[in-house]
């Protein structure tokens, strides 16, 4: 008897496995902020690679086993147009939050320059309502999933928009839930004990809001918005309701504060105080994601839930913040955070799926940040969404079911006419950029120059191969050129002149 009820349950198992699959499933965006693609354990190139060895993320590591592992994800190099990109579909050059969007309304955060005017982006971001100037409007992620039945719950930076702005709030984008998020970009303050800057006295607006009941406490910031992520999807999920859920820490921007939980240990590995911080910061974000994992398997909801993992720039690299020389933390990787280049755009990206990701699987096909649009209402079951936008991005599910990809010959485009800092770096302030399989090529405007790189023989672009291979360096110059006179990209001006910089086509190939 045991025997036929065994096998009873072995045969109608596939059937209740496909019901789960027909069933939408809830959806969690675990977004890190600032994070590199080496700031991890887990290695996301075709080796363990030095940096790896100094970070300790057991949870992400736990995650690719369960999942897939992309190699070859992007984002931008700064995170609000990153965040409008998910938000919206639109790759930067095309929605024209081109640089970070300020606390004020109406203030640019480009950094004077000697030789270019600023260009006239969309510095106060996002807007889900028409007619808000200097903003992309559009029809956002969390609005087409609430309306397709989704309790949807924001917990974490926003950065989407100017405070005053609709789009500072994400209850005016589509979110039923919102804790801690609004105009800011980074904290004041990851302690409990600092109020996470909600001191009198020494209050400014990046005092994270929401969280009054942590006030005095020992909980770092990243553990408070873990709770109370956990906390807002409980109700849905006793309700048998589809959430999604968009956490989106505040680490590991700075300022770089060590997180006591784990810093000690990194100061005993020998790492000089702020790398230790750093690494702290790094550890805390992966207990929050295995926090989530453990949640979801506790209340029997793991089966039933998407996790998508992703940083919206690469790692900070500039020596006032960080450890060592500048420009050197993401090694092998080019550069960091602000750059065209590889160590600024590369990104670690997990996705988990059951009964649809094959666990422990790599994918290394290139996608980019606006792709996420798409792809989450795929996932979501919504179809031929009403949108006031052309999307850009395109769908990764095929990839996730590991069918063919149609879009392994697309062009990915990066668009930074601003100047992001003060200081002048690799790839950083007025660049473009352009990938198309295994061949990338930069556009440097100071120079009016390209500059062509074989990703795969050269991960950390140092080989300028524009002048032997002529070709490809003309057919990535026209591409990149056509795409963003399509979009009506902005272009930077010459101060002496008021002309335009010229279009990478318009650069003659030596």
């Amino acid at each position: 008897m045991k025997l036929k009820i065994s096998m009873y349950f072995i045969l109608i198992l596939p059937f209740f496995q496909s019901l789960a699959q027909e069933k939408q499933p809830n959806i969690i965006v675990f977004m890190v902020d600032d994070m590199g693609w080496l700031d991890t354990s887990l290695p996301f190139g075709d080796r363990v690679m030095a940096l790896n060895r100094k970070y300790c993320t057991p949870n992400m590591e736990r995650l690719a086993k369960e999942g897939m592992k992309f190699t070859d994800a992007y984002a931008t190099p700064v995170c609000t147009p990153s965040r409008i990109s998910m938000l919206t579909g639109l790759n930067a050059a095309h929605h024209r939050v081109t640089n970070w969007t300020s606390i004020i309304k109406d203030t640019p955060t480009d950094q004077p320059d000697s030789i270019f005017n600023r260009v006239d982006w969309n510095i106060n971001g996002f807007s889900p309502v028409a007619d808000i100037p200097h903003t992309v409007y559009a029809t956002p992620l969390p609005q087409l999933l609430k309306d397709a039945g989704y309790f949807t719950v924001h917990v974490g930076k926003a950065h989407w928009g100017s405070q005053g702005t609709p789009g500072a709030n994400p209850l005016n984008v589509g979110f039923m839930v919102n804790v801690a998020g609004n105009a800011i970009g980074h904290p004041q303050s990851y302690l409990g004990k600092e109020n996470y800057g909600n001191v009198p006295g020494k209050f400014t607006y990046n005092a994270v809001q929401g969280l009054a009941e942590y006030y005095g406490t020992d909980t770092f910031l990243t553990e408070a918005l873990t709770q109370e992520a956990l906390k807002s999807i409980d109700q849905p999920a006793k309700a048998h309701q589809p959430f999604y859920l968009y956490l989106s820490h505040y680490a590991v921007h700075d300022p770089i504060q060590g997180d006591e939980r784990f810093v000690q240990k990194y100061l005993d590995r020998g790492l000089e105080p702020r790398e230790a911080k750093y690494a702290s910061l790094i550890e805390g974000m992966d207990k929050s994601l295995g926090d989530v994992m453990d949640y979801l398997e506790e209340n029997n909801l793991a089966e039933n839930t998407v996790i998508l993992f992703m940083s919206d720039n690469g790692g900070l690299s500039l020596d006032y913040a960080r450890g060592g020389k500048s420009h050197t933390q993401n090694l092998p990787l080019k550069a960091g955070k602000g750059s065209v280049y590889e160590g600024g755009v590369r990104e670690p990206m997990i996705v988990k799926w059951p009964h649809v990701v094959k666990e422990g699987s790599i994918s290394n096909q290139p996608v980019i940040i606006e792709d996420f649009f798409p792809s989450i209402l795929e996932m979501a079951g919504v179809n031929n969404p009403q949108l006031i936008q052309e999307i850009d991005g395109k769908s990764f599910v095929p990839l996730l079911k590991e069918e063919k990809y149609l879009y392994k010959d697309r062009f990915l485009v990066w668009h930074n006419p601003n100047k992001w800092t003060h200081e002048d770096g690799p790839g950083i302030n007025f660049f473009s950029a352009i990938r198309q399989g295994k061949w990338k090529l930069v556009y440097d405007y100071r120079k009016e120059k390209l500059e062509l790189y074989n990703l795969e023989n050269d991960l950390g672009e140092h080989i300028d191969l524009a002048s032997k291979e002529k070709k490809v360096t003309k057919k990535l110059a026209g591409a990149l050129g056509e795409q963003l006179r399509k979009w009506e990209a902005l272009m930077p001006t010459y101060k002496n002149t008021g002309k335009a910089v010229v279009w990478p086509d318009e650069i003659r190939v030596n």
